[in-house]
């Protein structure tokens, strides 16, 4: 059951929509490239090197791609992309529950719990990680978050099931190293802080360290994970250093990058909005971890207040970073999944107290607000405005998809209300049965959600990428200027020269192609025969600095535009700007998030 419940929330149609812009594609295409040029050292995009990330999930891509006939199967090159963060989030599903079912864990009262009730509660921990919304958005993006995720998620349940059952952990040690290559050193950091809180409040920091064994652990984990950094540092030496460890770890800890400033308590809402519908679930589960800190709890009985640990590291951790992402909370969501299960658990003994009937009721609640917040979408969809999809309320309302879902949630809202009322063993499938009805929400409405969004927004990218082939003449340059999608490159396969909509653009654009160098792309002086191919979004073509600009009109998709500019009509108007006091070329300066 967990199984066909991940594939049908994770797996299924996958490969149906395009890429994301605009991490996805940079992802995609630098998996690709190590697929098609044999280079599985570097990640590589768009002819320069791309070192925010270690190479594990661009080699799990880059496997999919190298198989034969790939752009057959998977001609919009998504199957390949996602199916890393798709699978990681099975495995952690399937781990989750296993876990229960071979460590339940007691009732108030101090008993364990029927089989019935383990087999529930160990479903309702899978499903509650797996419909955490962030999951549901990151499993199916082509990124490393999902899979840092379900490393670290697998690797922390090791850890307690050695300390709650003996035995040795080396594999979990092993797996720690694919963490470090999956998104770096904050594995461990995450890995140590959870062990760490767990140890302080269980009191038995030396029981745990003598049943994980950390030191010779460290070194498994190391011994996995270093080679790759050596080798990259020493064959693209001060660039990586500077860019990897220098920007992408030790700069967004300590400072804000690419504009991602939030206040401090920035991870407070998301810990609510991460875990619905079940967040007062997860709150409770939290509060009885709290209210029981002074209690002595066996290893085997301690996992409610493990996960409380693991979540806390993860709070705690990122809350001092200076960026902040919504991203950043994944790595919790497992936590989340226990917590919300076993206090589901715990409400079935307790339920004729008011604490447990209040959390049953605002988790009710909320199903209901979801309901009815759906079924009165005629009111508020129309109040959508998007520039870029001008047609999307009409489309959204035409579809029933929103109807659709507020069925879904009535469904889960009933069935919850009527199983509490009935007696045990009834009561036992309460949250179950809600959250099989959001997994149905899931299948029958997000997901055709998402393909009305792909079709509407990404498909005329892909129709305008397929018009650039068509009209691309050997050795032609292409650039996209104003709105920079990543997944042009991606789509073309070509190497794009972006510039965005400052008023130098068209004097960067003339005199990167006369100096730049990448892979795949050489410098070209401009001369009579010489023309670029240049994709703008129509609000950037009536821009002073572009509009005058003479050019061919070949194709229009949507919003985006494709012209075939002459070179020399370029240097002309490049000079004529830097004549009118336009700022002077600076593409050449460093941008740490350049493609």
């Amino acid at each position: 059951m967990v199984l066909l419940c991940g594939l049908a929330l994770f797996v299924w149609g996958l490969g149906s929509t395009g890429l994301v812009d605009e991490t996805p594609p940079l992802f995609a295409a630098s998996a690709r490239a190590m697929a098609e040029t044999g280079d599985w050292l570097t990640p590589r995009v768009n002819g320069l090197p791309r070192y925010d990330k270690p190479p594990l999930v661009y080699w799990l891509m880059g496997l999919i791609y190298a198989l034969p006939g790939q752009p057959q199967w998977d001609p919009l090159g998504t199957w390949a992309a996602r199916l890393p963060s798709a699978l990681s989030s099975v495995v952690v599903m399937l781990v989750l529950a296993a876990t229960l079912l071979r460590w339940p864990q007691p009732l108030p009262e101090g008993r364990k719990p029927e089989a019935a009730l383990q087999a529930i509660t160990a479903l309702s921990a899978a499903l509650a990680f797996a419909l955490s919304p962030l999951v549901l958005i990151w499993s199916r993006t082509a990124v490393s978050d999902a899979l840092l995720t379900g490393l670290l998620a697998v690797v922390l349940l090791l850890f307690w099931r050695c300390y709650a059952g003996g035995g040795r952990c080396w594999f979990a040690w092993i797996l720690l190293g694919l963490a470090v290559l999956a998104k770096g050193p904050v594995a461990v950091v995450l890995a140590g802080l959870s062990l760490g809180l767990f140890g302080l409040w269980q009191r038995d920091l030396r029981g745990l360290a003598a049943r994980l064994r950390p030191w010779p652990g460290l070194a498994l984990t190391a011994l996995v994970a270093l080679p790759w950094y050596g080798l990259e540092l020493l064959v693209e030496g001060r660039p990586f250093l500077d860019s990897f460890f220098g920007y992408h770890n030790l700069q967004r800890f300590t400072g804000v990058v690419n504009n991602h400033l939030q206040p401090w308590w920035f991870f407070g809402p998301v810990l609510l909005v991460a875990s619905l519908p079940f967040t007062p679930l997860l709150l409770a589960g939290l509060a009885h971890a709290g209210r029981a800190w002074a209690q002595p709890v066996p290893p085997s009985d301690s996992l409610q207040r493990y996960a409380a640990c693991w979540l806390l590291a993860v709070l705690l951790f990122f809350t001092l970073a200076a960026t902040k992402l919504p991203s950043y909370w994944l790595p919790a969501t497992p936590a989340a999944g226990i917590l919300i299960a076993l206090t589901a658990q715990q409400l079935i003994a307790l339920a004729q107290r008011r604490r447990a009937r209040l959390v049953v009721a605002t988790t009710l609640g909320l199903q209901a607000l979801f309901a009815a917040g759906l079924a009165a979408a005629d009111r508020w969809v129309p109040l959508i405005q998007e520039p870029e999809l001008p047609s999307l309320p009409a489309e959204l309302l035409a579809s029933g998809l929103l109807s659709r879902a507020a069925l879904c949630f009535t469904a889960a809202f009933l069935a919850g209300l009527l199983l509490w009322w009935l007696q045990v063993p009834w009561r036992r499938g309460w949250l179950l049965a809600q959250q099989l009805a959001v997994v149905a929400f899931v299948v029958a409405a997000l997901q055709p959600l998402v393909s009305l969004g792909d079709r509407l927004r990404q498909l005329p990218l892909r129709r305008m990428a397929a018009a650039v082939l068509a009209q691309r003449r050997p050795a032609e340059p292409l650039a996209m200027v104003g709105i920079l999608k990543p997944s042009l490159h991606f789509y073309t396969n070509q190497v794009v020269i972006y510039e965005g909509v400052q008023p130098n653009g068209p004097v960067n654009l003339n005199d990167r192609l006369v100096q730049e160098r990448r892979h795949r792309q050489q410098p070209s002086p401009a001369s009579a025969d010489g023309t670029v191919l240049v994709v703008i979004d129509a609000r950037t073509a009536a821009l002073p600095h572009w509009r005058g600009l003479p050019h061919r009109a070949l194709a229009r998709e949507d919003l985006f535009l494709l012209w075939r500019v002459p070179r020399l009509a370029l240097d002309r108007w490049a000079a004529a700007l830097r004549a009118d006091g336009v700022p002077e070329p600076d593409w050449q300066r460093p941008r740490p998030e350049r493609y």
